[in-house]
């Protein structure tokens, strides 16, 4: 390894991410500018590649600069590992390059077992607190590095049953370590890793960390807060604060905590020095921060920061809000909202009037924005069962753990009865765009008898729906009407500064009117490609389309392609209309026409009778014309090579209804008319010359001056290695990657 395996937290910077991991580079960066960051170190995410190069196993020269730095941690804090009078005590937790909250493991209160939690009680005088620490770290060490069920301990411990003598190993072994290393491959690491598009080869690092303590009395306490809100943005520290508790107790849910205001009450210099640290923090990493933090004895100690996780309104308004501060410039700003929030920023709300007569029947809290309806489900195995077959489901649990990642995502959104604003469940949600409710005290959750029950009586089983509002908390009975919301305020203001920084020009796929309308209300800049075939299929086009397939003479076509052309022209007019000056590339028909012909006895039979025809012979078109592979069969330009008249029907609607528009509203519109599937330059000229021939007849006719580009799509090997002669022909190029993928490489585009 080219670099140290080991870095003690005052050796590195949050310039070595990619080295000591998020959370290892931040402690770091938090030591190195003064903060209360209790002492530590980091063990590499090179160590834990070279953990799997080496067919998991950690190396000797791994185990040795382990213990060089925690002899300096010894000597830091003034503690002994497995002492009887002060024993040192740490946590190992994992940090993944890129945050992965939850999803892999954690042990805290190393150090301990029976004698030296017996000097932990002597050193603080708190027997009570030093067992509780014992339980947790027993109960913690036995399911992440014995992988033994958490439910049996809590059958124990909740029971209160009688004590039983577990000796533990004082020594920090290879062992510990080798779990954290190996729950970067667990299953829901992979998962997580797989929906977010984080590579398995960055591997994670491992912070060891000495422990502080919130659970040692009414005066120590822990809690989790953002600078800013997560949920809608707003400048407030938003967070949860737990007295007498330790962090795990607010991430998992298993008390509900309180607001972070609270913590002004109960340790006002604590909080004082909180909200100093928060500000300081957010100035120095100029973005929101995510922070953990615990106070022993009154005092603060920092044991976390990293950039906030946040809904995708979150996230518009915090890049808005901190240009407008002077924080960062609008080049930054655009760049903090994911490709993917565009997605949430686009999740249904309820619609107004049917919420005014949905029935309210529980609130919890507003964990993650969006409104959804769906069948209630108690399990995450059940949940993606259920939407697997098409229902939309919604996760109910009493709280999530990581186990239910398979649940959540496959939900439309997630209940929860327990477990706050920065709970697993909040936060996951929030990172898929899921709604969530969370804390929904009001909820009784027996996920044994798959029942939910509300405090004011409403009742429901697995199966019934109910409809969750992640922005308000509230949660219905029955399923709620919802609609779609519009790109306006903030997330205009972005869009539009991203329209001032960008070079890229970003047109859409429409093929009627009114996905045109909503691509421009979105922003687009034209359409790339129009589907003619697709405005065929409407109920009172398709006979029209049928009997010019069927048709037996040119005549016979050409007079069902009278009726076709004016549905297209019109089509193609109303695009224009909404479109403006923006252009539009339409594509001549394209599918085989086996596709718009009926495939069973009983269709056949009904649309020969229909077009009085014999079934015979409707059959023996139906067949003469089906291809064995429609891929690579007769459809695209070879169509208008055997049916001229087509491509010439299609040229008088395009080029038809641009003059129109251009006589009615005055728009300069330039069509650009696609010849598909061409696979060398011969079959491009001989459609181009009816099209061009028909467009400049029309163009004449109208007496008005236009200009249109006649091009193609590149979608064949053949057309790619004869591009060149293609490209003196063709005034513009489109590329299909579909057919380009299945023939060049042999994997089917789905």
């Amino acid at each position: 390894m080219e670099n140290k395996i080991v870095y003690s937290f005052n050796e590195g910077s949050k310039e070595m991410k990619g080295l000591l991991g998020g959370k290892g580079a931040n402690l770091a960066e938090m030591t190195r500018i003064g903060l209360p960051v209790p002492f530590g170190f980091t063990i590499t995410t090179e160590a834990c590649n070279k953990y799997y190069e080496d067919g998991r196993k950690i190396t000797q020269e791994v185990v040795d600069a382990i213990y060089e730095k925690l002899a300096d941690l010894e000597q830091v804090t003034g503690k002994t590992f497995g002492s009887t009078e002060n024993p040192l005590l740490v946590s190992v937790r994992s940090g993944a390059v890129i945050s992965m909250p939850g999803m892999m493991d954690t042990i805290l209160n190393l150090g301990l077992n029976d004698d030296s939690v017996e000097g932990l009680a002597k050193r603080t005088g708190n027997r009570r607190f030093a067992m509780d620490s014992y339980r947790r770290f027993i109960q913690m060490f036995g399911d992440v590095v014995q992988e033994i069920s958490k439910e049996k301990f809590d059958k124990i411990f909740d029971g209160q049953k009688e004590k039983r003598g577990v000796k533990f190993d004082v020594e920090l072994t290879a062992e510990d370590l080798e779990e954290v290393f190996r729950s970067w491959m667990n299953d829901r690491a992979i998962l997580y890793r797989k929906l977010n598009g984080i590579s398995g080869s960055l591997g994670t690092a491992v912070n060891v960390q000495s422990m502080v303590f919130g659970n040692m009395g009414d005066d120590s306490g822990t809690g989790v807060a953002f600078t800013r809100s997560p949920s809608t943005g707003e400048k407030k520290i938003f967070g949860e604060f737990l007295v007498n508790a330790q962090g795990e107790d607010v991430v998992a849910g298993v008390r509900t905590p309180l607001n972070i205001d609270e913590m002004e009450k109960a340790f006002p210099e604590a909080y004082n020095d909180f909200v100093r640290i928060a500000n300081l923090l957010e100035k120095h990493y100029k973005d929101t921060q995510d922070m953990e933090f615990t106070v022993e004895d009154g005092k603060l100690y920092m044991l976390q920061t990293r950039n906030g996780k946040r809904t995708a309104q979150a996230a518009v308004k915090i890049a808005v809000d901190m240009v407008e501060e002077g924080l960062i410039d609008k080049e930054t700003a655009v760049t903090r909202l994911e490709p993917q929030q565009i997605d949430q920023l686009l999740h249904p709300m309820f619609e107004a009037g049917e919420l005014k007569k949905a029935k309210n029947v529980a609130k919890g809290l507003p964990a993650s924005p969006g409104a959804a309806s769906g069948h209630i489900y108690f399990t995450a195995e059940e949940a993606t069962e259920a939407a697997a077959k098409g229902e939309k489901v919604l996760l109910v649990r009493a709280e999530t753990s990581p186990e239910d990642l398979a649940g959540m995502v496959a939900a439309e959104g997630i209940l929860t009865a327990r477990g706050g604003m920065t709970s697993h469940a909040a936060v996951v949600a929030r990172g898929m765009g899921k709604c969530c409710v969370a804390g929904c005290s009001e909820a009784k959750v027996d996920e044994a008898a798959k029942a939910l029950t509300f405090d004011s009586g409403a009742s429901y089983k697995e199966g019934d729906v109910i409809s969750i509002d992640g922005s308000t908390g509230a949660v219905y009975d029955g399923a709620v009407k919802t609609v779609e919301p519009d790109v306006s305020g903030d997330f205009a203001t972005l869009m539009k500064w991203a329209d001032e920084i960008r070079t890229l020009k970003v047109r859409t796929n429409a093929d009627n009117p009114r996905d045109a309308k909503q691509a421009v209300d979105f922003g687009c800049e034209g359409i790339g490609l129009c589907r003619t075939e697709h405005m065929f299929f409407e109920e009172e086009r398709i006979p029209a389309i049928r009997r010019m397939i069927v048709a037996e003479t040119p005549e016979e076509r050409q007079e069902a392609l009278e009726i076709i052309r004016p549905f297209q022209q019109g089509d193609f007019k109303e695009m224009y209309k909404v479109l403006e000056d923006r252009p539009m590339t339409v594509r001549l028909l394209d599918p085989p026409l086996h596709e718009f012909l009926p495939q069973t006895e009983a269709e056949i039979r009904e649309l020969a009778n229909t077009m009085d025809m014999s079934y015979e012979k409707l059959q023996d078109i139906v067949d003469d014309l089906h291809e064995q592979n429609p891929m690579l069969g007769t459809r695209g330009c070879r169509l208008a090579v055997l049916y001229p008249e087509i491509a010439v029907m299609q040229t008088e609607a395009i080029i038809g209804a641009a003059i129109e528009v251009k006589n009615e509203c005055g728009f300069d519109i330039v069509p650009e008319i696609m010849i598909p599937l061409v696979g060398e330059v011969k079959e491009l000229n001989f459609v181009k010359e009816r099209v061009v021939e028909t467009a400049d007849r029309m163009i004449a006719e109208a007496g008005v001056e236009m200009r249109y580009m006649v091009g193609t799509m590149i979608e064949i090997p053949r057309a790619c290695l004869t591009a060149d002669e293609i490209a003196k022909e063709a005034e513009f190029f489109s590329f299909g990657t579909n057919d380009l993928t299945q023939m060049t490489l042999g994997f089917s585009r789905d």
